[in-house]
């Protein structure tokens, strides 16, 4: 009989234990369970610019109905989407105007961010209008500011985005190399800057990869999904220098930003 009562009073201790444990961690997974919004960061790779079908509602930032962070929406129904990327934008621009949205309600963030901020819009007007020299002179500049100030620009931006959204998984877009080496371009740029400005986006990836994983984000590489779509390719995902649509040259079409960008987030998300 005291063995049948020690057993009892074992057996209610050890489910009532369990059942303690099961409803910490329970309590404890809820936030991160129930954080399921998506809101998608960053500048003009990833606000859409050059894929046309823009928002009316979101004037200069030029975001796109067929931008990758509006595709994933449509495709995955978050439980909230909210939609911040403009272009233009630089690590600064992150910082001040878009995390709004950031809670504690949001599951999944994504951005791309470090070009402008690198000065490429300034390097590809420098290589399309100035001699070769003047383009690698400038290219190194960049890659000089990468090195020394970049990654302290992007520490603060995914620090804040931690802060605000503690629960979310983020995933950092890249940059695609602009162009194939020895394609089916006859005028333009040569090929030793064509080279050289593809060197420089491997190096700037290379940067933002690095801090994202020091921060335990997610890197998205999209140079493997553009290979073979580069300017030069002949079925080219980029738009190469547009006089009449400055803004658009060297951005991803909407090819770029479906079959570039959104596979690759897709993947890792």
């Amino acid at each position: 009989m005291r063995r049948s009562r020690l057993t009892a009073t074992v057996t209610s201790l050890l489910l009532a234990a369990a059942f303690a444990l099961t409803g910490a961690t329970a309590a404890q997974a809820s936030p991160a369970a129930a954080a399921t919004g998506y809101v998608a960061l960053g500048d003009s790779y990833s606000s859409g610019v050059g894929a046309g079908g823009y928002i009316a509602s979101s004037g200069d930032c030029k975001r796109s109905t067929k931008a990758y962070p509006y595709l994933w929406a449509a495709a995955h129904s978050p439980s909230s989407f909210h939609f911040t990327a403009c272009s233009g934008a630089r690590t600064s621009d992150v910082v001040a105007n878009q995390l709004g949205p950031l809670g504690s309600g949001t599951g999944l963030v994504s951005l791309s961010i470090g070009g402008n901020d690198a000065g490429f819009a300034d390097v590809m007007t420098t290589c399309v209008l100035q001699s070769e020299q003047s383009c690698i002179a400038r290219i190194n500049t960049a890659k000089a500011y990468v090195d020394s100030t970049l990654p302290g620009r992007l520490d603060t931006v995914y620090s804040a985005i931690s802060a605000k959204a503690p629960a979310a998984q983020v995933v950092v877009l890249g940059y695609p190399r602009f162009y194939k080496l020895n394609g089916s371009c006859v005028a333009g740029l040569t090929e030793g800057e064509r080279s050289a400005i593809n060197d420089a986006a491997d190096y700037l990836d290379s940067a933002i990869a690095k801090r994202a994983a020091d921060h335990g984000f997610t890197f998205g590489d999209v140079r493997s999904t553009f290979t073979g779509h580069e300017i030069c390719s002949g079925s080219s995902w980029l738009h190469s220098v547009n006089w009449l649509n400055i803004g658009e040259s060297y951005h991803p079409n909407a090819a770029g930003q479906s079959g570039g960008y959104l596979p690759v987030l897709d993947r890792v998300a």
